[in-house]
């Protein structure tokens, strides 16, 4: 097995790729360059944390679905989800590697009112055009299938109960960062505080860490997280990437249901789904600022206020129930339009961006991370065309239109 992530300088003054951030994305990138044969570039990763305490990786729900608007967001998630299914196949069939699977027991997206249901039939077209098995369910379909909802507001649900749900993605991480490691990319624990770009500002040169080396890089992957505003901001670029507090909430029913409970997205914006002997519910504040990038206090009105009452008022049996624990993670909330900035800046062309995921990032990383990898590799996108996703839309200010976020 790979040492642990090693404190101080790295081994060497100038690598190929400069990563940084280790946390799910920059592992992601990581293992996916170290594990392409037409790659034998130097790998660095820089890390700030190596305990991940509140990387948003950390305090993810695990959650992947199909139930997008957008044809490239559904692909991107089909891919994910085959790529969990055959996760120790994909890692080169190590022993030591566990298999993982899904939790497929669906979202059940609940619509109010007839916009949003005409909404849900739209992207149901999509999606069924894509091969998922989203189905459009009426108020009496639903309580036929799930007697423990309260429908009597609902007016239509989509629902997808195949490859959709949630799944071990710490394990993915970790499994990732080992045999990155193993592969030969370098981890150190440090943070990079400042670039230099070349004369001309088409190239960054060197990066600069907080124990005052300076590293020359081939290219440099912002895999920041919440933080990725500071780090583009540090090779002059602006991208509208801030940290928006998330609330998880565990809870144990005094009569739990008969059957699973499918990741349901309530009109409140409360989700909440099962968890094993538990269930898991979640939202955003209604007041939902940018913070600071070390702020995890808690609001702990929200659980009586905003979410007890939701999971209550649709599932009655809810009514009895006890929070057992909780805690505060950070979407990288992309402002302009909720979805990932990817790939290459079109003037600083060896800086790239895997940023701004908006909460989609866990389920996503498996394809974000091998697009990026190839990209780096061969200049071009070879599985999926990801360039959607590019820089060019967030200087233009041209949204990417994806419907179906949470």
């Amino acid at each position: 097995m790979a040492p642990s992530i090693i404190p101080g300088a790295p081994e060497k003054s100038c690598y190929d790729v400069v990563i940084v951030g280790g946390a799910m994305y920059g592992s992601s990138v990581a293992w996916f360059l170290t594990n392409n044969p037409d790659f034998d570039g130097s790998i660095l990763v820089v890390e700030r944390d190596p305990t991940y305490e509140f990387a948003s990786t950390s305090h993810t729900n695990s959650c992947i679905r199909q139930q997008f608007s957008n044809e490239i967001n559904i692909r991107i998630s089909q891919f994910g989800a085959d790529y969990v299914k055959t996760f120790r196949t994909r890692l080169g069939n190590d022993q030591r590697v566990p298999e993982i699977g899904i939790q497929s027991f669906g979202y059940m997206y609940l619509a109010d009112t007839d916009g949003f249901a005409e909404t849900l039939r739209e992207a149901q077209t999509v999606q069924a055009e894509c091969g998922a098995a989203t189905r459009i369910l009426d108020a009496d379909d639903i309580k036929r299938e799930y007697p423990f909802y309260n429908v009597d507001d609902i007016i239509a649900g989509s629902h997808n109960p195949a490859d959709e749900g949630y799944f071990d993605g710490n394990t993915m991480f970790d499994w990732w960062k080992r045999l990155a490691r193993e592969k030969g990319a370098e981890y150190v624990a440090n943070e990079v505080v400042g670039m230099t770009r070349d004369a001309a500002g088409g190239r960054v040169e060197s990066i600069k860490l907080k124990s005052g080396e300076t590293i020359s890089c081939g290219t440099v992957v912002n895999a920041s997280g919440p933080r990725a505003a500071r780090t583009a901001a540090m090779a002059g670029i602006e991208i509208p990437v801030e940290p928006r507090k998330r609330y998880s909430f565990v809870f144990a029913a005094e009569k739990p249901l008969d059957r699973e409970l499918p990741l349901t997205i309530d009109p409140s914006g409360v989700h909440m789904r099962s968890d094993g002997m538990y269930y898991l519910a979640g939202c955003p504040p209604d007041d939902d600022p940018a913070v600071d990038y070390d702020d995890f206090i808690a609001d702990h009105s929200i659980w009586e206020e905003k979410v007890w009452p939701a999971v209550a008022h649709r599932v009655p049996q809810f009514e009895a129930i006890k929070l057992t624990n909780s805690w505060v993670g950070h979407y990288a909330f992309n402002t302009l339009d909720h979805n990932a900035i990817l790939g290459p800046h079109p003037h600083v062309g060896n800086f790239f961006f895997v940023n701004g995921f908006s909460g989609h990032g866990l389920q996503q990383s498996p394809a974000m991370g091998r697009g990026t990898a190839e990209f780096i590799t061969y200049g071009e996108y070879r599985s999926l065309d990801l360039t959607p996703f590019g820089y060019s839309r967030i200087a233009e200010g041209r949204p990417f239109v994806e419907k179906a976020v949470i």
